[in-house]
């Protein structure tokens, strides 16, 4: 590729196609980074002992870097190399993502697992801590990752799509744009299915024995290989820029490109002087440049913000866009979280069904959204009924998900008493109980033990077990008093390391979940185009790239930065078991109230009340056609009259008309 366009024999129709295919590969990279980040929330959460708080707000950072030089980007970049502009943002990008998985290294290796202390009067297991005490803020190179991640996206999307548009023709210009949307459209579902296979792998892979190892990828203590998965995308990253370095400024300069082009010395100085000439004339231009939008911002900016703002239409829909898109974002965000801890899914399996089902759903939606949009013509008002119809369609199939949830898995001192009666505690004192008062126990310990009959404990210790056999993840401990007290006498009273699964039916739940969510997500996504098209016409032609700006800008500062953060919290509100650090301080969550996990619950309140602004924008755009409908009515039988009334007036007769100029005088005026 490089050869072909560093040739002499480059064609205008070769640079395009290619520069298309490198455009798809560029954006399908950066996609699947984004959704391999998304993949990963929960392993890094674990990794560096996070809460979901924390979490949001690393995830959030990639916003924050973006918006940082979206604006400057946009407006100088188009006047600039745009080819080489993208190759820095990819380069960045590729150094961002290599940055977050180098973090890995720098601290010490993820120990959850070391031998069970055995004595005569207890057994209990020390979980050394994920996290060394000199390593506990790592998570800052993280965040400063994905920020950095976050300001080499910037130049690619408003300068990629702007170089195919300005030098291709008016016909082929969206499919070529089209390819390059739908390539992209596959690096979320790349890169889910990325995530899905880091997650099953173990974080220090190739540093220990894994028959040491005695959680599975099922347990809340379980961290995968996340850092594999940004080493992959930062190589793809770097891949994708290369190609850019070597493309021209300007397709059209390949039109002027001749195989064999002598230049004598006198015009290769006369060149020289006019490039320096050139340049001083540019210096001085971008300082008058400067100097004019200083002056001129106050009368030409900000009266068409003033303009756009106050169309109701636009600052309805804007409104409604930006809950929805805080919905989105949290969804998108915590649904692999849901998932975990709802229906008892390991990470790799939720990450693989959501790339596997839910994005291809969303990608056939979109599609189908344009056609559809495209074959029956749809005007603005029937775009917005569309859109409004499949989004409110898919909003109760959201209320559906309601009736598809587990309930709490019974884990003694937490979600059950030691007598077996059911009852949700955040006391700590109720962790322990007369069969372990004398173990002398830890609250703080997670590594829990399943017994026959279907109850958690949080440690051998607090089950009150006495011996151990085995080695590994196939230990048992025996001689349980605590197992005794909500067990038939005369059973089994020997525990098992690892959680107990749900019951059966939480399995025939995740399944209608997962059905109503595919469905939901393709809904909805039917009405993403025609809803797009809204925006676009619904406000003057000339306010159209200040619209779609302002949107964008709005959307993602009040909806990508902090809805993660604050969906994050209240996650957080409802956790009944929190880790401890090494060095102390509260860690990442292990278990969440079922009951009480309002994620679900935000959503629908967020989507909910997006509806009235949406409502609103249809009531407004029907008022508005149907008054231009009439004002059209009531002008067609006033020409039609007009033409009546001069009729008469213009006798077909030359005679007649000279002999009553009157007549003639008044016909214009009627």
């Amino acid at each position: 590729f490089i050869m072909e366009i560093s040739g002499p024999k480059i064609t205008l129709k070769h640079l395009k196609i290619n520069n298309d295919g490198t455009l798809s590969f560029a954006y399908f990279s950066k996609a699947l980074t984004g959704a391999y980040m998304k993949s990963s929330i929960t392993q890094i959460e674990r990794r560096f002992d996070l809460s979901s708080t924390h979490i949001g707000l690393i995830d959030g950072s990639f916003e924050m870097g973006n918006l940082l030089f979206l604006a400057a980007v946009s407006h100088f970049g188009a006047k600039l190399h745009r080819p080489r502009l993208i190759a820095v943002g990819c380069f960045l990008m590729a150094v961002g993502a290599f940055l977050t998985g180098l973090t890995h290294f720098f601290m010490g290796r993820c120990n959850t697992s070391l031998p069970h202390q055995t004595s005569v009067t207890f057994a209990l297991c020390v979980v050394a801590a994920c996290v060394r005490e000199s390593s506990s803020n790592m998570w800052i190179y993280v965040f400063l990752g994905n920020a950095l991640r976050g300001i080499g996206e910037t130049p690619v999307t408003p300068l990629g799509i702007s170089y195919i548009d300005d030098f291709s023709k008016a016909e082929n210009s969206p499919f070529y744009i089209a390819c390059l949307q739908t390539i992209t459209l596959l690096g979320p579902m790349f890169g889910f299915l990325l995530g899905s296979y880091c997650a099953k792998l173990y974080v220090d892979i190739g540093y220990v024995d894994m028959e040491s190892v005695t959680i599975t990828p099922r347990d809340s203590r379980w961290v995968g290989a996340w850092w594999m998965g940004f080493f992959v995308s930062s190589v793809l990253l770097l891949t994708s820029s290369i190609p850019f370095w070597f493309l021209p400024r300007s397709l059209k300069l390949g039109q002027k490109r001749s195989v064999a082009t002598t230049t004598s010395t006198s015009q290769k100085s006369l060149k020289v002087h006019r490039n320096t000439f050139s340049m001083r004339i540019k210096v001085v231009i971008f300082f008058v440049f400067v100097y004019v939008c200083t002056e001129c911002l106050c009368a030409g900016f900000l009266p068409s913000l003033k303009r756009l703002v106050g169309t109701p239409a636009y600052f309805l829909l804007l409104c409604g866009s930006i809950l929805k898109f805080n919905s989105f974002i949290g969804m998108f965000t915590f649904k692999a979280k849901y998932m975990e801890q709802q229906f008892g899914q390991s990470a790799s399996r939720a990450n693989f069904l959501i790339g596997v089902l839910n994005l291809p759903a969303v990608a056939v939606g979109i599609f189908l959204g344009g056609l559809l949009m495209k074959r029956y013509k749809l005007s603005v008002v029937s775009g917005a009924q569309l859109s409004f119809a499949t989004s409110f369609l898919a909003y109760l199939l959201l209320l559906l998900q309601f009736g598809t949830k587990c309930d709490n898995l019974p884990v003694a001192g937490l979600t059950i008493s030691y007598n077996g009666t059911p009852g949700i505690s955040y006391n700590r004192e109720m962790l322990f109980s007369e069969c372990n008062s004398d173990c002398s126990c830890s609250a703080e310990e997670w590594d829990p033990v399943c017994s026959d009959s279907g109850i958690t404990y949080i440690s051998p210790c607090l089950a009150g077990c006495l011996t151990s056999s085995g080695h590994g993840k196939h230990t048992l401990f025996h001689n349980c008093s605590c197992v005794s007290e909500s067990y038939p006498p005369g059973s089994s009273m020997s525990v098992r390391l690892g959680q107990c699964p749900h019951a059966k039916s939480c399995s025939r739940s995740f399944t209608s979940y997962m059905a109503i969510s595919v469905l939901s997500s393709f809904i909805n996504s039917l009405g993403a185009t025609p809803g797009y098209m809204v925006i676009i016409r619904c406000i003057a032609p000339e306010l159209k790239s200040l619209a779609l700006g302002i949107q964008a800008m709005v959307t993602r500062t009040l909806g990508g930065i902090p809805a993660p953060v604050y969906f994050g919290a209240l996650i957080d509100s409802t956790c009944l078991k929190w880790s401890i650090k090494k060095c102390g301080g509260r860690g990442a969550c292990r278990m969440y109230d079922s009951d009480m996990f309002i994620f679900l619950g935000l959503i629908t309140c967020l989507s909910g009340s997006a509806y009235f602004f949406i409502i609103a924008v249809i009531v407004l755009l029907r008022r508005q056609f149907q008054k231009s409908d009439g004002e059209t009515a009531t002008q067609k039988p006033k020409s039609s009259r007009e033409i009546e009334l001069q009729v008469p007036s213009d006798p077909p007769d030359a005679t007649n008309a000279s002999n009553d100029p009157p007549n003639q005088s008044q016909a214009p005026k009627v």
